[in-house]
């Protein structure tokens, strides 16, 4: 099997030095730091190791996936446990490849789904491989200044004939979540392509952004300083995101990855 080379979040960082060996409960494979990145970024080369029969046949994926953890976020201030594996993921997610789920999306189940469908409403996916940028706090004292690191987003076809099909019978698209909202912002401003092709974004919302493919929202409430924050905050408008957020404090909200949601419409 080749080497796989993957950028990971290190904490702390600076106990991995270039050159360290890597070991693992699960010796399916075996790793070494082959470069530092910036804030925190660590280049991890993976080999496979040595096989023995239980591992016969093993995938770097499989193995990934049985000796990893879910990335809680650090806010959730618990080990993550055997049901994080289906409770932090929507039930719609297809393509991995995130750091993080793309949480407004975990208050719809099934059977949620179901109801909307059968209320007249249409329902199209689309995919952005959330980097950990997304997550990093805004720390200039000009939001502007602030860069978001590319990220991989891709508007399938059909998803393309369905927002088209809502604005031809005057209706309404509604993003759920901030990933969505950028996707589709980003694909806007790259000329609303229909080839269904990766391209990347860095697009930084802020307030005086002007949004062109949606009309409004679903999203939890966000970390201050965050760059979710900014861009929840260049729909609803700045005052109208302060006070809603009061009142969700005031009424015991829950906030953050498994949180409560507004609805921005």
């Amino acid at each position: 099997m080749p080497e796989r080379i993957w950028a990971a979040l290190a904490k702390p960082a600076r106990r991995l030095r270039a050159g360290m060996p890597l070991s693992f409960a699960d010796p399916g494979w075996s790793a070494v730091v082959a470069g530092i990145g910036d804030r925190g970024v660590r280049r991890i080369s993976f080999r496979p190791a040595p096989a023995r029969p239980s591992q016969e046949g093993l995938s770097f994926e499989n193995w990934l996936a049985r000796v990893g953890h879910v990335p809680l976020p650090p806010y959730i201030d618990r080990s993550d446990e055997a049901e994080d594996r289906e409770r932090y993921q929507t039930v719609y997610a297809k393509e991995p490849g995130s750091v993080a789920a793309p949480t407004a999306g975990l208050h719809f189940t099934e059977e949620t789904l179901a109801r909307c469908r059968a209320r007249g409403l249409t329902t199209a996916t689309v995919t952005l491989h959330v980097g950990p940028g997304t997550f990093r706090p805004v720390a200039t004292e000009d939001p502007a200044e602030h860069a978001l690191d590319p990220e991989p987003y891709v508007v399938p076809p059909e998803t393309v004939r369905a927002i088209r099909a809502a604005r031809a019978r005057g209706g309404r698209v509604i993003a759920v979540g901030t990933t969505a909202v950028r996707t589709l912002e980003s694909w806007a401003r790259d000329g609303e392509p229909e080839d269904g092709a990766w391209r990347d974004t860095g697009l930084f919302i802020l307030p005086g952004f002007r949004f062109l493919s949606i009309d409004g929202m679903v999203t939890n409430f966000h970390l201050p300083r965050s760059s979710l924050l900014f861009l929840v905050a260049a729909l609803a408008g700045r005052e109208r995101i302060l006070a809603a957020y009061d009142d969700a404090i005031r009424a015991g909200y829950r906030f953050y990855s498994y949180g409560d949601a507004m609805l921005i419409a």
